[in-house]
């Protein structure tokens, strides 16, 4: 079931993707020869109007064949009215933006349902008090943040929030014993690793999370806030990693593949409907991001040349053209292998 669930899941995923090229390029007045789901040998097609609506044999991809347009042979034009490429390099970069902001939309759509619905979260219930710490004999096991300097705390992520943005002294409104108490503490700035594994310093006082999940409903303004909130810390936090693995800071060795992800998503479901779809708008926005990176063969790419058509108000050279896009494909195809090859390694390594 969790297998089927993942499949369901990217499916989706990139029908949304290719809908957003669908729908702008359709308003543009483009023709859609070829909407697919998948790759390969095709399974299912039906024609619709102008568009041959397919689904293929390899269900991890999908593509919108518009007229004028072909990736496997750059060079290859149509100057009829509703071809891609007889539009203005604007019109063409706002069709290869579609599917981006589809996936992004996306994401906020499910953060927003999520957040209006119930989101469970992270309760701000102290599990354990680290020794030597600022908040040692002052706080207790069991304890509830209820305020930190007056901002109310309703997750444990705000207590993280709060700290960061605050100077010292902070002042804690804690439930203990059903008993209200205050008190007062002056954070450390101690060592501890990000996201990506790094070093870094940050104001901290001890504590670390019971592991009480709660479940918050927020009114429709909050949520609509957590929900461009949310979208925008993932997009920064896959452009941050990706540049950071450009850089060498993460190794090729966290990059995944197709296995890793339908793995992820099938283990999801074991944790009911909300964590799939926390997961799916992670994916979504991953999805739109990447596909933004200035590589050939990307979305980014096409609009790289498209953009230097708007500004240079010349194309670019075929030749180039087409030694770049076949570079990008390289590039794809290697990431692509190695993201293979990590999956089959976690898959017998048990990790």
């Amino acid at each position: 079931m969790g297998i089927i669930t993942a499949i369901l899941v990217l499916s989706f995923l990139i029908f949304f993707h290719e809908l957003g090229h669908f729908i702008v390029a359709r308003l543009l007045g483009v023709k859609v020869e070829v909407f697919s789901i998948g790759f390969g040998k095709k399974l299912i097609c039906k024609q619709y109007g102008e568009t041959n609506y397919c689904l293929s044999a390899i269900p991890l991809g999908g593509y919108v064949q518009m007229k004028g347009q072909d990736d496997s042979n750059p060079a290859l034009k149509s100057n009829d009215s509703d071809s891609y490429t007889s539009k203005t390099p604007f019109q063409r970069i706002l069709i290869l933006l579609g599917g981006p902001f589809f996936n992004i939309l996306l994401a906020f759509l499910i953060y927003l349902g999520i957040a209006m619905s119930g989101w469970k979260v992270l309760a701000p219930e102290i599990g354990n008090v680290l020794p030597k710490s600022p908040a040692v004999n002052l706080l207790k096991k069991g304890d509830m943040i209820l305020k930190i300097n007056n901002y109310p705390i309703k997750t444990w992520n705000d207590i993280k929030k709060v700290i960061d943005n605050s100077n010292p002294p902070l002042f804690l409104t804690i439930k203990r014993d059903n008993k209200i108490l205050k008190i007062k503490i002056n954070p450390k700035i101690m060592e501890t690793k990000n996201v990506f594994g790094e070093d870094v310093k940050r104001k901290l006082i001890g504590i670390s999370p019971s592991g009480k999940i709660i479940t918050i409903h927020y009114p429709i303004m909050t949520s609509f806030n957590i929900a461009l909130d949310e979208t925008i810390d993932k997009s920064k936090l896959i452009f941050t990693g990706f540049m950071k693995m450009i850089t060498g800071v993460i190794g090729l060795e966290n990059v995944s593949g197709p296995v890793t992800i339908v793995k992820v998503t099938s283990d999801a479901t074991a944790y009911g409907a909300s964590a799939v779809l926390l997961l799916m708008a992670l994916i979504s926005v991953n999805l739109g991001i990447l596909n933004l990176l200035p590589i050939p063969a990307l979305d980014g790419g096409h609009i790289m040349f498209n953009l230097y058509e708007l500004i240079m108000r010349r194309e670019v050279n075929e030749e180039i053209m087409i030694k770049l896009t076949i570079g990008g494909w390289i590039i794809l195809g290697s990431l692509m292998i190695v993201g293979f090859y990590n999956d089959i390694t976690r898959l017998f390594s048990g990790s």
